[in-house]
């Protein structure tokens, strides 16, 4: 029999079924520095887990402290490869058991990640779904960069076809210039350098780039300046998780 800590996780249990959103920190970085305790609690109540990654799932819940059974059948799978109807099955598979977890691979559920359609359907097949706070990488940068934080955009990966990114790039820039918010978009860490010399190399020397990488972790960078200045002092990083914002000069 699960056990609930606090009131509002014996609220949930009342409800036919519930699917808890469980962030996951953003590195190797100890749990209790970034996610609240109350998480670390429902995380620990929990029997059955969806997770982008079983290996990695595994090591976050024991990172976290958890002392269940890890078998993989307390596991299902969601992942890019996820078909349309592999995902009424999770659902079926969350009604069946009542109460499960979705872990992203990294930062918050459902944030550049697959797992919004399963929390869509979820929801209108009657599942209640229960946000837990985290880390967030897209959010954390936005904070640390100093741009606007009213009016921004996450745009995910750039496409990766040359003309196509440095298109894309182009009318990124001009969002910002015209007053249209930060620009935030992410990469592939083994091609954040090639990222990196494309914004240089496009974007106008007044226009400001963020890039904040390794978030939270010990090895956490966070650099905020025109492209010019940029441009005399570039990085490496390569192999680097990272998060690039585009903005106008901060106001």
């Amino acid at each position: 029999m699960t056990i609930y800590p606090g009131n509002e996780m014996k609220k949930a249990a009342q409800h036919k079924a519930t699917l808890w959103l469980l962030p996951v920190t953003l590195g190797d970085t100890p749990v209790e520095t970034v996610l609240p305790s109350y998480n670390l609690d429902v995380i620990r109540s929990l029997e059955y887990f969806i997770a982008e990654d079983l290996r990695s799932a595994r090591r976050f819940l024991r990172s976290a402290g958890y002392h269940g059974d890890l078998d993989p059948h307390k596991f299902q799978t969601l992942n890019e490869h996820t078909r349309e109807n592999d995902f009424f099955d999770l659902v079926s598979w969350i009604q069946d058991r009542g109460v499960c977890g979705l872990l992203s691979e990294s930062g918050l559920p459902c944030i550049a990640d697959p797992g919004a359609r399963l929390v869509q359907l979820a929801r209108a097949a009657g599942i209640h779904i229960r946000p837990l706070s985290g880390p967030s990488s897209l959010f954390l940068a936005l904070m640390a960069s100093g741009f606007d934080g009213q009016h921004f955009t996450f745009h995910g990966y750039l496409p990766i076809d040359k003309s196509v990114r440095a298109q894309t790039i182009r009318e990124l820039e001009r969002n910002a210039r015209q007053g249209r918010g930060t620009q935030i978009f992410i990469e592939a860490p083994y091609r954040n350098n090639q990222m990196l010399a494309e914004l240089l190399r496009l974007c106008s020397p007044e226009t400001w780039l963020c890039v904040a990488s390794e978030l939270t972790t010990p090895q956490e960078w966070i650099r905020a300046d025109a492209i010019a200045s940029w441009k005399k002092s570039p990085v490496d990083l390569h192999k680097r998780n990272a998060v690039f914002l585009l903005a106008a000069y901060p106001q």
